[in-house]
């Protein structure tokens, strides 16, 4: 047993020094060739912070574990927003700017509400399903990437100058590359490692899967968001971490579970009971519209991060953890 979890635990650490290589590998091919900066951060990054969700839910559809393909996604979401943000918030409330965070969140709502509707509806998630998430999520790159294109522009005689005053950090393409090769297989290592020692750990404590996959597995794979809202935090800049884990939690939606459903399709994992209820529908779903609204709303509407948010967030996050283990 303590080899499973030695593996488990090594899935973890693959997942986030592979998603940290190829952030880097990403943003410095980008930077060489001068792509602007917020472009970077509204694709490269936020697709690489979410990579680690994307295998393990894609691997875990493939190999018909559907209790971590989906356990992976809802759990993520409350993780990134009520341990994540909440710590940060708590820690360092702040101003925010509201007009950024509008098209995310209003993308986020309306995706979750689908999703959400597929699950109580129908009980589970079809390939076409599957295949309008996808189509989703490139709508909502495009929008962003145009947008990130028409600020960049704004700024780009600016910051072309300055970026032909001051040489492009030392490092070597070959090496931004090898960042980038390296850390995608690492990922895909970690995820394999994550979900077949998950699953073995479950079954030795005789937990279900989709406990273990909506906290353990999503703390795992929120790694990445928590690191950066810790380094946000760190450098005094707490309220960017709001925009990354709304497009964070975004992705886990369009991208994460539309990938695994469509590779997969599958119906809601049954193993966790409340009257004879489903469990996930009845606290996992309610609970990841709860913290996002928390999180969000109060913002847009005052354009502050205030610390009882933060506070109410993780206790959320803790109810919740005992409510799984109970």
């Amino acid at each position: 047993m303590w080899l499973v979890v030695v593996l488990f635990c090594l899935g973890l650490l693959c997942l986030i020094k592979g998603g940290d290589w190829f952030v880097d590998g990403a943003t410095g091919i980008a930077e060489r060739f001068h792509v602007p900066e917020l472009l970077i951060g509204a694709t490269v990054v936020s697709i690489g912070t979410t990579l680690p969700e994307t295998m393990v839910s894609a691997t875990s559809a493939v190999e018909g574990v559907s209790s971590i393909a989906y356990g992976n996604a809802i759990g993520s979401i409350i993780c990134n927003t009520a341990l994540v943000s909440g710590l940060t918030i708590a820690i360092a409330p702040s101003v925010i700017d509201k007009k950024p965070l509008k098209m995310p969140v209003a993308f986020f709502f309306g995706s979750a509400l689908f999703y959400a509707g597929m699950a109580y509806f129908f009980g589970g998630f079809s390939r076409l399903s599957g295949l309008i998430l996808l189509a989703g999520f490139c709508v909502y790159m495009t929008i962003l990437v145009r947008q990130a294109i028409v600020q960049g522009k704004q700024i780009g005689m600016e910051k072309a100058e300055s970026e032909q005053e001051i040489p492009h950090k030392d490092v070597p393409l070959w090496k931004d590359i090898l960042l980038l090769i390296v850390g995608a297989a690492l990922i895909a290592v970690g995820a394999r490692l994550l979900v077949d020692n998950g699953t073995k750990i479950a079954e030795a404590l005789g937990v279900p899967e989709t406990v273990i996959a909506v906290t353990f597995v999503a703390l795992g794979t929120s790694l990445p968001e928590l690191v950066t809202g810790i380094v946000s935090l760190v450098k005094g800049h707490g309220a960017l971490s709001l925009g990354n884990i709304v497009g964070a939690n975004l992705l886990n939606v369009l991208l994460v579970s539309g990938l695994a459903i469509t590779l997969r399709p599958f119906e809601i994992p049954g193993e966790k009971l409340i009257a004879g209820m489903n469990a996930s529908l009845v606290v996992d779903i309610p609970m990841m519209f709860t913290v996002m609204i928390l999180m969000t709303i109060p913002a847009l509407i005052t354009g502050k991060l205030k610390r009882y948010q933060g506070i109410l967030l993780l206790a959320l996050y803790a109810g919740y953890c005992v409510f799984q283990f109970a």
